[in-house]
């Protein structure tokens, strides 16, 4: 008898594919996919076959289909890919269905559906996970054991700014993220990585937050500048495409043809929209300020038309000043390359107080974000990972509190006022982070 854990997937487009992968192949020992699940037929069918290939047989399901394949196909887990506006229906059903739940970020697009998790959680006792990749990324996981050691001492202030380029932020701007009702625009959908980052880093959670943002490039004003005065919605037979820098060759690429552009009259989703559409309602430039619970302060913010990727963190604390710059190869989601390996300039430099600054040689690995996928995986997937003390591991708290952050600037955004968490969930318990430097501890030694 197999002592395999069976899954099953539900929501079929680029990003599931990695988990699907690594089921049928590395962890194929330990992990068995028993059941697939999607709107479109024809990337359900190519999931189908992707299974076949690999020698394996995988029914497909239907949307509406769902729980007759929770009970046919009796899962242990379900993995969780669909559009973020459909998480909370897929891990609150499968949790119900006496099944545990892994979900891709973000938990949820709002503060009801993240409430309806971390109730139905409490209700069912059963298990959800959220894969937080950037925490196992090495030089991600490097500053968390530089902040653990007390290098800087008590953190008191941070100051953390996201870049998205013009290949991989404009992406978000062609695609259904594009839509607040779909994702909960970047400050949900993107940032959700960040904001996780930061409460794991600090190992506390979000308490207040006052935001503004607004979409200023990706909008037609932008395009006329540029002289693009004759465009399509879509790239596919826009007249513009030979002098568009934004122009997507969804036909010339093969994996984006064969994942969406094959499949389109399915469901009518176009993957290539003009990222100048006056159809968008996602903000491309926010400024946060966050409050936490044990009194830091974040200084925040995320623009998404950059000329290049990554990540700007500065920690103030009682004994220095710890500076990380992450920078990140150029990618379009799904088009074949592996999404956001770390580059040449990638460093952290420590500032101590009264003595010389040094730079830490940074912690390297290799793949997807950072090399966090392949380590994140072998968390998910390995039946005895190795113990770990940063605790990277995240469950619906952590996913919870990650969201709440973006949530709360949404609500900002819109009103014009500070919001405060707890007017907005309830009952929702403190994640697990790893202990942090004392404050009674001595700043001199």
């Amino acid at each position: 008898m197999s002592t395999r854990k069976r899954y099953a997937q539900v929501g079929l487009g680029s990003r599931g594919f990695m988990y699907t992968e690594a089921i049928l192949g590395d962890y194929a020992d330990y992990a068995e996919m028993v059941g697939f699940c999607d709107l479109n037929p024809g990337r359900l069918q190519r999931y189908v076959d992707y299974a076949e290939s690999k020698g394996v047989r995988v029914p497909g399901y239907a949307a509406e289909d769902f729980d007759r394949m929770i009970r046919e196909t009796k899962p242990d887990c379900v993995i969780v890919t669909t559009k973020d506006c459909h998480h909370d229906e897929y891990i609150c059903r499968a949790l119900e269905l006496d099944c545990d739940a892994i979900s891709e970020k973000p938990l949820a697009t709002d503060e009801k559906k993240c409430q309806r998790i971390a109730d139905t959680v409490a209700k069912t006792g059963r298990r959800c996970r959220v894969t937080f990749n950037y925490r196992y990324a090495p030089a991600t996981t490097q500053v968390k054991d530089l902040l653990m050691s007390g290098v800087i001492g008590d953190i008191i202030s941070v100051d953390f700014h996201w870049l998205l380029n013009t290949s991989h932020g404009a992406d978000y701007f062609r695609r259904w993220h594009r839509n607040k009702e779909n994702s909960g625009g970047l400050m949900v959908h993107k940032a959700t990585h960040h904001f996780d980052a930061m409460n794991w880093w600090l190992s506390t959670v979000p308490v207040s937050v006052y935001a503004s943002g607004d979409r200023k490039f990706y909008r037609p004003e932008t395009a006329e500048r540029y002289g693009l005065t004759n465009r399509s919605e879509r790239c596919l037979d826009c007249p513009e495409a030979g002098k568009c820098h934004f122009y997507l060759d969804i036909k010339g690429n093969e994996h984006l043809r064969e994942l969406y552009l094959d499949h389109e009259h399915y469901d009518g989703y176009f993957r290539d929209r003009c990222v100048f559409s006056d159809l968008i309602d996602i903000e491309d430039t926010m400024e946060l300020v966050v409050q936490y619970a044990n009194g830091v302060r974040m200084s925040y913010s995320l623009n998404a038309f950059m000329p290049w990727e990554g990540r700007i963190v500065v920690f103030n604390g009682t004994k220095g000043r710890l500076e990380h710059v992450g920078r990140e190869t150029v990618y379009i989601s799904g088009d074949g390359t592996v999404p956001g390996e770390m580059m040449e300039g990638t460093t952290t430099r420590i500032y101590p107080h009264f003595k010389d600054p040094y730079q830490v040689e940074v912690w390297k690995g290799e793949g997807g974000h950072g090399g966090g996928d392949k380590l994140l995986l072998d968390d998910l997937f390995s039946p005895n990972p190795p113990e770990d003390k940063y605790l990277r591991a995240a469950d619906y708290r952590a996913g919870a509190y990650s969201i709440l952050t973006g949530i709360s600037a949404n609500h900002s955004m819109r009103t014009g006022e500070p919001v405060r968490i707890a007017d907005l969930v309830h009952d929702i318990p403190l994640p697990d982070y790893p202990p942090m430097p004392s404050p009674d501890e001595p700043l001199s030694r």
